[in-house]
C-alpha cells in the first residue's frame, strides 16, 4: 500500500477545500432543500458542500449520473434559479460548492429527454451530433435494446404523432421515412429496435460497464468536450464552484488528456478523480488533486479488522461451501464471465480490430487477458507491466491460446493502435462488473472487507503497515480525499465497524452462524453466510430493507439467481429466511441477542475509524446522514432520506454542553465529527504533518495514535481482545509536554507520559489538540 514522493504537504487544499459533506441532490430533496443545510453543515465543520450532479438527467432519476442535457440544470432540481439560491445560501454561511460531473457517459433510456441522442435516432450519421457518441456506424444500424424477449415484440409498435411508440418508449422518424405500417417504417429508421437480452451482445455503441441506457460520450474530441463541459466551466469561470469530482475515468479513451484539458479549463480548483485503485496500486501521475478516497478507505477499515483470523475464517468458509474457494480463481471465472456475456458487445468491437487473427480466437484471448488484468486499467509507465502480468496469467490458464494471445498483446503494446486504446475501456469494466458486482457478492469468507477499492485477500491491516500507506499518500497526494462511504459503497460504514468485531471472535462467529444456517437451509451456502453476516452488521434493519438488499445482492452474485433470469424457487426460499429472521421467535431472539452483544464494540469500531478518516491527511468527506450511526446496505438503500432535523437537535445539545454516552442514537459520532472537523477547519496549523505515536505498555498494539503536527488523534482497535486481555493497564501514550485539551471530553492533559485508561477513560478515541481559545471555541 505504498506511494512514492508527488508534493510537499499541505494544511488546505486548491480554492480553500477542507473538508466536504456529500450530499445526494435529487428529486424530492432539490436544491431548495439543500440549501436549507447550509447553515447545519457550516456549524458541522465542513467548508464545501459536496453535491451529486446538477446537469439535466433522465426524469425522474435518484442519482444525477444519467446527464440528457449538459446545458443546464436539472429543472427537477430547481434549474439555475434554484442553484443560484443554492449558492447565495452557502455563501451566507461561510461554505464552498464541490460539483460532481459525469464525461465518460450520457443518459439515453428517454430518447426524447436527450436532444443530442434524439437528433443521432432521427439523423443517423448525418447528425450533428453523430460524433458526440462512441457508436461503431460502421456495423450497420443503431441498435436500441427496448423490446420484449419474443417472436413478435414488433407487433405491439405503433405510429403516434409522427413518432414510432413502443409501449412508453418514444423514437423519433427520419425525414421521407413516415409512410407504410408502423413496421415499415420502423425498418427505413437509423436505428433498429431489438430484444432486451440483445443489449449485452449485439450493441453498436459502448456503455456504461454493462447499462445499455447510458452511452458513452466522445470527450477525447475537443468540440465534444467543449459542448458537454459549457455549462459546468461557466460556473467555474464565475466563481461558483471549487472543487470538481470526476466520474469514472478509467471507461474515458484518453483520461491523462481529458484532464490535461479539464485542468486547463478550470485552473486553481480542486480536481479529485473517481479512480479505484487496487491493493498497491499507484494512482497515474495526472494533473489532480488525488482519488476520491477508496484506497484510504480499505487503508482505515482494515486497521479495526483482527488479521490473526484470518486462518478460521478461510476453515469456516471452506467447511460451509464445501470446498476450499480461491479468490484469484473465484475473480477470474467472474471476470471472465463478465468480458463474454455482459459485455460480449465491446469484446466483438475489440475483436474485430485485430482481423490478423481468427475472430473467435480474438474474442477468447482478449476476454482472459482482459480476466487476468491485475488492475482496472493499465497506464503509463506501469501498463506494460500489468500487461505482462496478463499475457502470463492468460497464457498460463489457456496454454492453446498462445499464438492468439501474443498476436493481440503485440497489438496492445503500441500506444498508438486503435486496439491498444480501446481495450483498456473494456478492463476497467471488466474489473468493476466481474469484481465489485459479482465476486464480492460470492465471496462471503468475510463480507466486511467485499467494499469498492477493497480486497478481500487482504486480511486487515496491521498499524505498522498502515501508517506507511498514510504517510507516503500525505507526501503524494496531501489534498486526496479521504472517506468511509459513499452512494457506491456495498456496506455502510457502521455496518463495516460492527462487522470487523466478528474478526475478534472468529470462533464464536462460526459456532453461532453454523447453527444458523443448519436451522434454515438455503441451496446456496456462500449465499446464506452472506446474508447472515449482513443481517448481524446492519440489525436491527426494517424487513423490507432487507428483502430489496437480499434480491438484489442474489442477482448479482448470479449464481443461484440473476437479474436475467430470476429463479423463483430461490428467491422464495430466500426470502422465505429473511422472514424466519423476524417471525420465528428463537431465530430473531438469538440474532438480536447476538448483536446487542457486539453492537458496543461496533460503535467503539466505528469512532475509531471515524476520527482516523477525519484527522487523517486529505480532504475528508462526510457521506449524507453518517455523523449519526447508520446501517445502510448497498445502493439504493445508502440514499435513504436523511433526518437532517434530528441531527440539527443533537448538534445543538452538544454545543450547549451535552456529554452524551457513546450509546446515546450515535450523539457520540457526531461529536467525534464536530468537533475533528471544527478543529482542522479553525486551527489548520494543528494539521501541517504526519508522525504516528506509538503506545508503549502491554495493549500497545490496541491504540492507533498520530500527531497531525500539533492536533493527535488516538483510536481503540480490536476492543473485544482489549477487554480480555485485562483493558489499557499501564500502557502509556507520550505526548507532547503542554497542556492539551481533548476536544471530546473537555479534559486537559499535562502532556508527557499520560495513561491511555484516563485518556480513554469517557469514549475509546481521543482529539488533543494545545488549550487555546480556539480550541476551546472548537469544542
Amino acid at each position: 500500500m505504498s506511494v512514492p514522493p508527488h508534493s510537499d504537504d499541505t494544511t488546505t487544499t486548491v480554492a480553500g477545500v477542507g473538508a466536504t459533506y456529500r450530499v445526494q441532490v435529487r428529486p424530492g430533496f432539490d436544491l431548495d432543500a439543500t440549501a436549507g443545510l447550509a447553515g447545519y453543515l457550516a456549524d458541522l465543520g465542513v467548508t464545501h458542500l459536496y453535491s451529486a450532479p446538477l446537469l439535466t438527467a433522465t426524469p425522474g432519476s435518484a442519482h444525477g449520473y444519467d446527464v440528457v442535457d449538459h446545458r443546464a440544470v436539472n429543472p427537477e432540481l430547481g434549474g439555475e434559479a434554484g442553484r443560484q439560491r443554492l449558492l447565495r445560501a452557502l455563501r451566507a454561511a461561510g461554505l464552498g460548492l464541490v460539483v460532481d460531473i459525469v464525461p465518460n457517459h450520457a443518459g439515453v433510456a428517454v430518447p426524447a429527454a436527450n436532444p443530442a441522442w434524439w437528433d443521432v435516432l432521427r439523423r443517423g450519421r448525418s447528425s450533428a451530433y453523430a460524433e458526440w457518441f462512441d457508436i461503431d456506424w460502421d456495423r450497420g444500424r443503431l441498435l436500441l435494446p427496448v423490446l420484449a424477449d419474443t417472436d413478435d415484440a414488433l407487433a405491439d409498435l405503433k405510429l403516434v404523432d409522427g413518432e414510432l411508440r413502443y409501449h412508453e418508449h418514444r423514437f423519433p422518424i427520419a425525414d421521407g421515412t413516415g409512410g407504410g405500417t408502423a413496421r415499415d417504417v420502423h425498418d427505413r429508421q437509423h436505428y433498429e429496435l431489438v430484444s432486451w437480452r440483445r443489449g449485452d451482445t449485439e450493441l453498436t455503441y459502448r456503455r456504461f460497464f454493462a447499462v445499455s441506457d447510458l452511452a458513452g460520450l466522445r470527450v477525447e474530441d475537443p468540440a465534444v468536450f467543449a459542448a458537454t463541459h459549457a455549462e459546468i466551466l461557466r460556473w467555474v469561470e464565475a466563481g461558483d464552484v471549487d472543487g470538481i469530482r470526476v466520474d469514472h475515468p478509467d471507461g474515458l479513451r484518453d483520461p491523462a488528456g481529458y484532464l490535461a484539458r479539464l485542468r486547463a479549463a478550470a485552473p486553481g480548483r480542486w480536481l479529485v478523480v473517481e479512480k479505484i485503485l487496487e491493493y498497491g496500486e499507484e494512482l497515474p501521475d495526472w494533473p489532480v488533486d488525488g482519488t476520491t478516497g477508496y484506497e484510504a478507505l480499505a487503508a482505515v477499515c482494515g486497521l479495526f479488522v483482527d488479521p490473526a483470523a484470518e486462518g478460521d475464517f478461510t476453515a469456516l468458509d471452506t467447511r460451509l461451501v464445501g470446498h476450499h474457494t480461491s479468490f484469484e480463481d473465484l475473480t477470474h471465472d467472474t471476470k471472465l464471465a463478465a468480458a463474454t456475456r455482459l459485455l460480449a458487445t465491446e469484446l466483438t468491437r475489440l475483436a474485430a480490430l485485430a482481423p490478423e487473427v481468427d475472430p473467435p480466437a480474438a474474442r477468447v484471448a482478449l476476454a482472459e487477458l482482459a480476466a487476468a488484468f491485475p488492475v482496472y486499467r493499465g497506464y503509463p509507465p506501469h501498463g506494460a507491466r500489468h500487461l505482462a502480468v496478463a499475457r502470463s496469467e492468460a497464457g498460463r490458464r489457456r496454454p492453446d491460446l498462445a499464438a492468439a494471445l501474443d498476436a493481440v498483446t503485440r497489438r496492445l503494446r503500441d500506444p498508438d493502435d486503435e486496439l491498444a486504446r480501446r481495450f483498456p475501456q473494456l478492463t476497467g469494466a471488466v474489473m468493476a462488473k466481474g469484481v465489485e458486482d459479482t465476486a464480492f457478492y460470492r465471496w462471503s469468507r468475510f463480507v466486511a472487507l467485499n467494499e469498492v477499492g477493497g480486497s478481500p485477500a487482504h486480511f486487515g491491516v496491521p498499524p505498522a503497515e498502515f501508517h506507511r500507506f498514510v504517510a507516503a499518500r500525505a507526501v503524494r497526494w496531501p489534498a486526496a480525499m479521504t472517506t468511509l462511504s459513499t452512494h457506491d459503497t456495498k456496506r455502510g460504514e457502521d455496518v463495516r465497524a460492527r462487522l470487523a468485531v466478528l474478526s475478534e471472535l472468529p470462533r464464536e462467529w462460526a459456532q453461532r452462524v453454523t447453527g444458523w444456517m443448519a436451522a434454515t437451509e438455503l441451496p446456496d451456502p456462500a449465499f446464506a453466510h452472506l446474508l447472515w453476516q449482513t443481517a448481524v452488521g446492519a440489525w436491527p434493519i426494517p424487513r423490507e430493507r432487507l428483502h430489496a438488499y437480499v434480491e438484489k445482492a442474489a442477482r448479482e452474485a448470479s449464481v443461484s439467481t440473476s437479474w436475467a433470469d430470476p429463479d423463483p424457487v430461490f428467491e422464495r426460499a430466500m426470502h422465505a429466511l429473511v422472514d424466519r429472521l423476524y417471525d420465528d421467535p428463537r431465530l430473531h431472539a438469538e440474532l438480536t441477542a447476538f448483536a446487542d452483544e457486539i453492537t458496543p464494540a461496533g460503535w467503539s469500531n466505528s469512532l475509531g475509524q471515524k476520527l482516523v478518516q477525519l484527522a487523517l491527511p486529505g480532504v475528508p468527506d462526510t457521506y449524507q446522514g453518517t455523523e449519526l450511526w447508520d446501517n445502510s446496505l448497498v445502493d439504493p438503500d445508502n440514499r435513504r432520506p436523511v433526518d437532517f432535523a434530528v441531527r440539527r437537535e443533537l448538534l445543538a445539545r452538544l454545543d450547549a454542553g451535552w456529554q452524551p454516552p457513546v450509546d446515546a442514537g450515535g450523539a457520540a459520532k457526531l461529536l467525534v465529527v464536530s468537533r475533528t472537523l471544527r478543529l482542522r477547519r479553525d486551527r489548520p496549523d494543528l494539521f501541517t504533518g504526519y508522525r504516528p505515536v506509538a503506545a508503549r505498555g502491554p495493549a500497545g498494539p490496541h491504540a492507533v495514535a498520530f500527531d497531525r503536527g500539533g492536533a493527535v488523534a488516538i483510536a481503540t482497535r480490536l476492543p473485544l481482545r482489549l477487554a480480555r486481555d485485562g483493558g489499557w493497564r499501564d500502557t502509556i501514550l507520550s505526548l507532547p509536554v503542554h497542556n492539551l485539551t481533548d476536544l471530546f471530553t473537555g479534559r486537559v492533559y499535562s502532556g508527557g507520559e499520560t495513561r491511555l485508561a484516563d485518556l480513554l477513560a469517557t469514549y475509546p478515541v481521543a482529539l488533543l489538540a494545545p488549550t487555546t481559545e480556539s480550541v476551546e471555541a472548537a469544542s
